[in-house]
C-alpha cells in the first residue's frame, strides 16, 4: 500500500489552506489517529482492524451503528474528513525529513526519541509531502503507514469502518481535507468552529478530543503548545514585530505560499513558528498536556516537581515559571536581529526568506536563547551581534538551493561556523 499517492487540489480559504484528496477507508485506519483512539490491525480477514484507546460504551454502539450502516449498499459518506498531517501521536511535534535526524538530535532540548533516530542508519522518511509537476498537477504522498494523521473531524465515520463487516468497504474512498503540520490548539479551534457552526457542541468535547478548551483558559494553565500558538499570533499582529503580516496558515512549501500571497513579500507558514517557539519549550508537548489536563485543571507549576520528566529545552523554565513576556520578547528580538542582519538585505532568491532559511534560524535560536535567557541578556543589540558575522553569507548560491532538510542544515551550520569563529 506504501509509498501510496494521490492527486490532490489546493484550496484556499481565509482560516488557511489545504488539499481535498481522496483516500481508501484502509489506508486512513492504517495512519490516522485521535488522542482517545487509534485503529490497529488484526491480522484476522474476518475482523481486520479493532480500536484500541480510551472508550465509552455510548461510543461503542455509535461505531457499530456507523459499521452497519456502512455495509449497506447505499452507503454514502459525501462529507470530509478533516486530517491535521505530520503530526506525531507519541509527542505531538511535527514529523520531519528523515535527512533532519541528525540535525534534530544536535539541537538543544532534542527528546531521547529524536536522539535514537538519529542514530539509525538509513532511516526511512515517514513525512507526508505534497508536490506539483510542471503541468500544474498536484500529488500528496504517504510514504509509510505510520499514525502521522490526526483527525480533526469525522473520528466516528472513520472508526465506524471498524466495525464494518463487508470487507471490501475498506477499499471506499472517503474524502479528506488535508491541513499539513497544524498545531494541536489549531485543530481545536478548528473543530470548535465547524461544529459550533453546525449543531450545539458540548462545551468539554474540544478538550476531551484535543486537550484544549475553546473557552478562555488562564495563561498559567495553557500547555506549551497553546503559548507557542498564542505567541505566533502576537507575532504575526505586533506591528513592532518583524513578522508583522508574514505569518499565515499554509502549507510549508514555498512555491505554495508564493502562489497564494503577493510573492514581493515574503510569507512564513504558522506551522514554522509555532514548532520553532514550542522547541523552545518543550521536548514533549503531548507529555506536558496530559500532565496539566486534569479534573483540577492543573497549572505549569507542577513541572517544577522533582518527580516531573526530564525537560532538556533551552526556555523550560521560563515556561515554567510563566514569564511568556520574556519568551515573546526573546524571540522577537531575536527575529528582529534576523531582519537586521540577514533579511532586510537579501535578494528574492535568498533561501534565508524562505522555509528552510527560517527554520535555520530558528534552530539557532535554540542555542542562542540559553545564554540569552541565564544572562539577562535579552536585547535586539545582542541578539545582532552575536549574528553578525553570518551576515556576509550569500544564501542564494546553488550550495543552499536543496529545499529539503539538507537546505536547513547547510544553512545552519553556515551560520554557527560563523558566530562561533567570532
Amino acid at each position: 500500500m506504501f509509498p501510496f499517492k494521490a492527486s490532490a487540489i489546493l484550496i484556499e480559504q481565509p482560516m488557511g489552506s489545504f488539499y481535498i484528496v481522496s483516500l481508501p477507508a484502509r489506508l486512513l485506519l492504517e495512519v490516522g489517529y485521535s488522542d482517545l483512539l487509534t485503529a490497529e490491525a488484526t491480522g484476522n480477514a474476518e475482523i481486520p482492524y479493532r480500536l484500541r484507546g480510551t472508550q465509552r460504551e455510548p461510543q461503542i454502539k455509535r461505531f457499530q451503528e456507523i459499521g452497519a450502516y456502512i455495509d449497506r449498499d447505499d452507503s454514502a459518506f459525501p462529507n470530509s474528513i478533516i486530517i491535521a498531517a505530520n503530526m506525531r501521536a507519541e509527542d505531538g511535534l511535527v514529523e520531519e525529513e528523515a535527512v533532519l535526524n541528525a540535525h534534530m538530535a544536535s539541537l538543544p532540548g532534542a527528546n531521547d526519541d529524536e536522539i535514537k533516530k538519529a542514530e539509525v542508519t538509513n532511516p526511512i522518511n515517514r513525512r507526508w509531502t505534497v508536490n506539483s509537476d510542471e503541468t500544474g498537477n498536484t500529488t500528496l504522498t504517504i510514504p509509510t503507514g505510520a499514525k502521522l494523521a490526526s483527525i480533526i473531524d469525522g473520528q466516528h465515520r472513520l472508526w465506524g469502518f471498524s466495525y464494518a463487516r463487508v470487507a471490501s468497504r475498506l477499499n471506499m474512498a472517503i474524502s479528506c481535507s488535508i491541513y499539513m503540520d497544524l498545531a494541536k490548539p489549531l485543530q481545536a479551534q478548528l473543530f470548535a468552529t465547524i461544529n459550533s457552526n453546525q449543531r450545539k457542541v458540548n462545551k468539554s468535547l474540544t478538550y476531551e478530543l484535543f486537550g484544549y478548551n475553546v473557552e478562555k483558559e488562564e495563561a498559567p494553565e495553557w500547555a506549551p503548545d497553546k503559548l507557542a500558538v498564542y505567541l505566533t499570533r502576537r507575532l504575526a499582529a505586533d506591528p513592532a514585530s518583524p513578522l508583522y503580516q508574514k505569518i499565515v496558515i499554509s502549507p510549508r512549501k514555498d512555491d505554495q505560499l508564493y502562489s497564494i500571497f503577493d510573492s514581493r513579500v515574503w510569507r512564513v507558514s504558522t506551522a514554522v513558528i509555532v514548532e520553532g517557539i514550542l522547541r523552545l519549550i518543550s521536548s514533549n508537548p503531548k507529555s506536558d498536556s496530559n500532565e496539566l489536563i486534569t479534573p483540577e485543571q492543573k497549572t505549569r507549576e507542577i513541572f517544577l516537581d522533582k518527580k516531573s520528566r526530564t525537560d532538556r529545552s533551552p526556555l523550560r523554565l521560563a515556561y515554567v515559571k510563566g514569564l511568556d513576556a520574556v519568551i515573546y520578547e526573546i524571540v522577537k528580538n531575536y527575529l528582529a536581529a534576523c531582519e537586521k542582519v540577514f533579511w532586510k538585505k537579501a535578494t528574492p532568491t535568498s533561501f534565508i526568506t524562505k522555509t528552510v532559511g527560517v527554520q535555520a534560524l530558528l534552530d539557532i535560536l535554540r542555542k542562542l536563547s540559553i545564554e540569552a535567557f541565564e544572562g539577562k541578556v535579552i536585547d535586539i543589540d545582542y541578539f545582532e551581534k552575536r549574528l553578525m558575522k553570518a551576515g556576509e553569507i550569500d544564501f542564494s548560491t546553488d550550495f543552499y538551493r536543496n529545499a529539503s532538510g539538507s537546505g536547513r542544515s547547510a544553512i545552519r551550520q553556515s551560520i554557527e561556523s560563523a558566530i562561533q569563529a567570532a
